[in-house]
């Protein structure tokens, strides 16, 4: 396997390996949330403040932690993934 396959075979397995972690903490934040939703309502039912409850800034920042991940994602895979993808069809396109 040439220099270039190896390093496109890494970045590929730091991809999954960051897609999983992400997947994982992502899966960990929604399903505390819905145990918490299951469990202790009362919590939930909790005023911060007129018209905001505990649940609903719980659940507003599942949804904001969902973006964040994703942006994680897309900036790795656009500093990394797809640099390395580049430059292999580039070595390819020059015979290396």
């Amino acid at each position: 396997m040439s220099d270039t396959q190896t390093r496109l075979t890494r970045v590929a397995a730091a991809r999954w390996r960051l897609a999983i972690l992400l997947t994982a903490i992502q899966t960990i934040v929604y399903v505390g949330f819905i145990l918490l939703i299951a469990f202790n309502k009362p919590l939930l039912a909790t005023v911060l403040m007129p018209g905001l409850s505990l649940g609903i800034f719980l659940g507003v920042l599942v949804i904001i932690s969902a973006w964040a991940l994703i942006l994680v994602y897309v900036k790795w895979t656009n500093d990394h993934y797809d640099r390395a993808v580049a430059d292999s069809q580039l070595a390819r396109r020059e015979g290396r």
